[in-house]
């Protein structure tokens, strides 16, 4: 009897959820209403409720960044060319998306396919798209200097506060990605930037700058905060799958290397179903509102997820380097148990 774990089950599994790649325009529409909808209500909400509460106005701002989420999972998906059937209805729509999350469509895109087809790969161009990471040995040849800044970067007050709104409002104006074959991107980019800029001029001369300050800026930094810990967390957990080129495999790349991220319902619909990642990973064709679906009729993908919860989720936090020798994350305490300063 075959195993979850066995190579005939595992090279099934791109042909299981392949089914579920067909777009539904009627099921993309009714997303696009229910994001969208939300979260212009709750936006005009708060622009009449900011000089009678503050304190009101932040709790629907991180509210509304779900909303803005599920937006950009809608990005996410014409990203793709997921979302609907047609390619210029889903790169419309994801430049409309683009201009409330900050974040470039075309640019954003490309890295992110990019990241999807080097996922777990352990080479000098594995930062694009996906969060800085290092190994025992890298750590370990670092000058004192170096280990500091990683440590740094890698600490929970920088992770989840400072770099997402580095991110939101720097990383994603900036050209930084210099390789052969971008030059389309890079310049998509600036036109973004260019478009961005001028939407929300006009936005603050006919709303005032306190009405971008107070609304839209929380909303765009709970946002990047919620993306961010979604975005570790489907990748940085304790068994997740790192390989270097010789020895590296999609398939075990998409699925052990990325979670289930195990919520409640409602969390996985105020998140666009981006928790169902190893599906995504499989086949980032399928359409964020085929996952449960997929997973529903096809028991073989929770067998086989690196399932988590939100509270084994916290744990996350301290995975900071991957071990090769172990094959899983470990944190900096661990690290310095291994191996004592000197």
């Amino acid at each position: 009897m075959q195993t979850v774990k066995s190579p005939a089950i595992w090279q099934e599994l791109p042909v299981i959820v392949k089914a579920y790649q067909l777009p539904d325009n009627k099921k993309a529409t009714l997303q696009a209403i229910t994001s969208f909808g939300p979260f212009l209500a709750i936006w005009v909400a708060m622009y009449f409720l900011m000089d009678i509460s503050i304190g009101i106005t932040m709790a629907l701002a991180v509210l509304n960044a779900f909303f803005l989420v599920r937006i950009f999972i809608i990005q996410h998906d014409c990203g793709h060319q997921s979302f609907t059937a047609s390619r210029k209805a889903n790169d419309i729509l994801g430049q409309v998306c683009s201009y409330l999350t900050f974040i470039p469509y075309k640019y954003w895109a490309k890295s992110h396919n990019f990241h999807h087809g080097h996922n777990g790969l352990l080479w000098e161009h594995r930062d694009i798209g996906d969060v800085e990471l290092l190994t025992v040995a890298e750590y370990q040849a670092l000058d004192r200097w170096g280990k500091t800044k990683y440590m740094i970067y890698r600490s929970t007050i920088v992770m989840f506060v400072i770099v997402p709104v580095y991110y939101i409002f720097l990383h994603n104006r900036l050209p930084l990605i210099k390789m052969n074959g971008w030059e389309h991107a890079r310049k998509a980019l600036l036109r973004h930037n260019v478009v961005l800029l001028s939407i929300y001029a006009a936005a603050i001369y006919f709303l005032s700058f306190k009405a971008f300050l107070l609304i839209h800026v929380p909303i765009l930094n709970a946002f990047a905060v919620i993306a961010i810990w979604f975005f570790y967390v489907q990748h940085q957990h304790e068994t997740t799958y790192k390989q270097w080129k010789e020895k590296w495999e999609y398939i075990k790349a998409a699925v052990e290397g990325s979670t289930f991220y195990n919520l409640p319902k409602v969390f996985h619909w105020l998140t666009g179903n981006i928790g169902y990642h190893h599906i995504h990973h499989l086949n980032p064709l399928i359409p964020s509102y085929q996952l449960p679906r997929c997973i529903k009729e096809n028991p073989i993908l929770d067998q086989v997820a690196n399932k988590i919860t939100f509270w084994e989720s916290l744990k996350c936090v301290y995975n900071k380097l991957w071990d090769e020798d172990q094959q899983k994350m470990i944190s900096f305490r661990e690290f310095y148990r291994r191996f004592p300063k000197k």
